[in-house]
């Protein structure tokens, strides 16, 4: 397997103030990766990185067979199209229904076929646990439905990588436990990395993965958790 994020000697900057410095991240094409860091540490701006919203402003980075460095504004709609994203505050259009949330993603990211676009939105609620949910309004249902939601959102075009920005950070810890669940098993299904920020470590010892750390402004990796007591080491703000 190849790598699906590569950053040799990487700097991130943010409103021209440095976050990250001297980042060296290599991830596999199957993965799950957790980044954790204190809040304020930099994980979102990584995870910016890799999906366009910032630049690599030193260094080579490549994701998912792009290279992040030399990327053009125009080609950043077709890097995002083959990532999967799933935030905290679950980001779905509140005016309309699940399914119009999902055929509004789609058709923004270039499908034209109405009834493919029913049937891969369907397709994608039943492998997240929600099918025939698709008439229901997002206010309308749980915390972890919602969630479930933007992850069958992020698995639309199959992406060979998901980003998770403290995807549990607004649940509860059982509905937590059932989001990670289903993420490692859609990874899973799907052949998909998982690259996964979070301060939840009670997640983290749960569901064991591969750990990098955002700490003094730059990215380490943590080889096991037997070696990382988290209560000395790592607080969450």
């Amino acid at each position: 397997m190849g790598n699906i994020i590569e950053i040799k000697d990487g700097k991130i900057l943010q409103k021209g103030i440095p976050v990250l410095k001297n980042v060296n991240v290599e991830i596999r094409s199957d993965e799950f990766v957790y980044l954790i860091g204190k809040t304020g540490s930099g994980k979102s701006s990584l995870l910016k990185t890799l999906y366009g919203e910032l630049t690599l402003d030193e260094g080579s980075g490549k994701v998912a067979g792009f290279n992040i460095v030399t990327l053009r504004r125009k080609e950043i709609p077709k890097l995002r199209r083959s990532l999967g994203i799933v935030f905290q505050d679950f980001q779905l259009l509140t005016d309309r229904s699940v399914l119009k949330n999902l055929l509004f993603v789609m058709g923004a990211s270039g499908w034209k076929d109405k009834k493919l676009m029913i049937s891969r939105a369907e397709e994608v609620l039943t492998m997240v646990g929600l099918r025939g949910k698709g008439n229901s309004m997002p206010f309308a249902l749980s915390g972890g439905e919602q969630q479930r939601v933007s992850i069958a959102r992020a698995l639309l075009n199959r992406p060979k990588l998901i980003l998770a920005d403290e995807p549990t950070g607004n649940l509860d810890p059982e509905t937590s436990g059932e989001i990670m669940e289903l993420l490692i098993a859609v990874a899973k299904e799907q052949g998909a990395t998982v690259l996964m920020a979070t301060h939840d470590m009670s997640m983290v010892e749960k569901f064991p993965g591969r750990i990098l750390k955002v700490e003094e402004g730059t990215v380490r990796e943590i080889n096991t958790m037997h070696k990382f007591d988290p209560f000395t080491q790592f607080s969450a703000e």
